[in-house]
């Protein structure tokens, strides 16, 4: 079969050569972005002269039959033809005649490609900022049921302090909210036109980059046509911020594997986000929280892919960045399908409140609130902190917690300590103290509700803003 690049060539592209170079087998996701980029680009060839209106006007035409055909699943794409614009354009030439050949007049299959990832980037961000933004609305709506259930707060998988699981889920709605504001500030980059830079050095045509730019939605174009087809910095973007998302996700996950565990206990996935056992009848598995915590891995693995691929690369294009699509499609994928999981999940989860409760009631979390105490008798943190060290010891031993104390028994460490201890120990107390800024108080923790649900409309405003 000839090569629409074929006329330097003597003899066939070898078989392997085919396969092996050949990129049709996943960049045909990029059809609709192609022909609606294409069809913008024959339009300006008509205003400017270069194709009669007649001409613009029948290859538009022939896009959307082409374009017809491929939603409809009746094409069959070849990989002799080697990518989706070679592939597109043999289906128009097959559609309106010779005239197809006048399709690829002032354009080269490098700004083309660059001109589909950035239209495919800007798509999935935008896809990607509306699914975190959903996950965030689960999250504050179970934050919102919750601002009076206690749990106990960890470091190193030891209690700590006690906090209101509403703090708990706003910090994941705080980590939620960084990953929507990278993904909008690198949609900046993405929403740059390649378009009409050629292979490297522009065009003899007088093509007109902004009306093809602004038809496409750009806000800017590039100003230097080797910089616009060797540029991948907004994939690497994309990837880079959607490696942050896993990694989110992924301790959501793994904190959902743990509460739902018998050893935890504060949490029930519901059934529809579980799996069982094929041998053992009684189990009830996180599956779906592993799954997400267990791919994130190859979002990482891509996101280092592509930097090593660009580490070493020539101006301008080179055959090593047609690496660029696996990676960014696998990765748009797992992303999106985890985010399409998480946010029902969380927002069917059942809390056992009673259980979270029993837990900071059976541990030492109210310990820093004892050593407050005393420096507030003015004892010196350092030897508040020993004694209440020696406090613990005691209990420790004696089978108690520090709410189980008698007066007494304080004053054998402390003779400063009197009755007002026991409610400055009171759960609710220990956690409305922390009053400060972005602290666990009910007070704060209200304030930033209020304040994450405005900034959740503004997200969903920038998403109508940018559509």
């Amino acid at each position: 079969m000839k090569k629409m690049w074929g006329g330097r060539f003597t003899q066939p592209t070898n078989k392997l050569v085919e396969a092996y170079t050949a990129s049709i087998g996943f960049d045909q996701r990029l059809a609709e972005v192609d022909i609606e980029g294409s069809m913008a680009h024959v339009r300006m060839l008509g205003r400017v002269g270069v194709l009669t209106p007649d001409e613009a006007d029948a290859i538009v035409q022939g896009l959307r039959k082409v374009k017809q055909r491929i939603d409809s699943g009746e094409v069959s794409y070849s990989v002799a033809y080697e990518d989706i614009h070679m592939n597109i354009e043999k289906m128009l030439t097959d559609e309106i005649g010779p005239l197809g050949g006048k399709l690829h007049t002032g354009r080269s299959r490098n700004d083309q490609v660059a001109l589909d990832l950035h239209l495919y980037v800007k798509r999935v961000t935008v896809q990607t900022v509306e699914q975190l933004a959903r996950l965030q609305e689960a999250l504050l709506q179970k934050a919102e049921e919750h601002v009076d259930t206690i749990l106990p707060g960890y470091t190193h998988l030891q209690r700590a302090q006690p906090i209101r699981l509403a703090h708990h889920m706003l910090a994941y709605v705080a980590m939620f909210g960084r990953d929507i504001e990278r993904l909008q500030d690198s949609y900046k980059r993405a929403d740059c036109s390649p378009l009409g830079a050629g292979a490297l050095a522009g065009t003899t045509f007088p093509l007109d980059r902004k009306v093809v730019a602004e038809e496409l939605g750009f806000s800017t174009m590039y100003d230097n046509s080797l910089d616009a087809v060797s540029d991948r910095d907004f994939i690497v973007e994309f990837l880079s911020a959607a490696s942050l998302i896993m990694a989110h996700l992924s301790r959501m996950g793994e904190e959902l594997v743990l509460w739902s565990s018998q050893e935890y206990d504060f949490i029930e996935l519901d059934d529809a986000f579980c799996t069982g056992s094929s041998i053992m009848p009684q189990k009830k598995n996180p599956d779906v929280a592993e799954l997400v915590r267990g791919k994130t891995g190859r979002v990482y693995g891509h996101l280092i892919a592509l930097l090593t691929v660009l580490k070493g690369l020539p101006l301008a294009y080179n055959k090593d960045m047609q690496e660029d699509k696996e990676g960014l499609f696998d990765t748009v994928d797992t992303v999106s399908g985890a985010l399409k999981l998480m946010a029902p999940m969380i927002a069917t989860l059942k809390v056992k409140k009673d259980n979270m409760r029993a837990a900071v009631e059976r541990d030492f979390s109210n310990a820093t609130d004892l050593a407050d105490f005393l420096v507030g008798k003015n004892i010196p943190f350092r030897q508040a902190h020993e004694i209440v060290g020696k406090i613990v010891l005691y209990c420790i031993e004696q089978k108690k917690y520090l709410l189980d104390l008698s007066l007494d028994e304080y004053r054998q460490f402390c003779p400063e300590i009197d009755e007002t201890v026991y409610d400055a120990l009171n759960v609710e107390r220990v956690v409305d103290a922390r009053d400060v800024y972005g602290g666990p108080s009910r007070r704060q923790v209200e304030r930033v509700l209020s304040e994450r649900k405005s900034r959740l409309n503004e997200t969903f405003s920038w998403i109508k803003h940018v559509q």
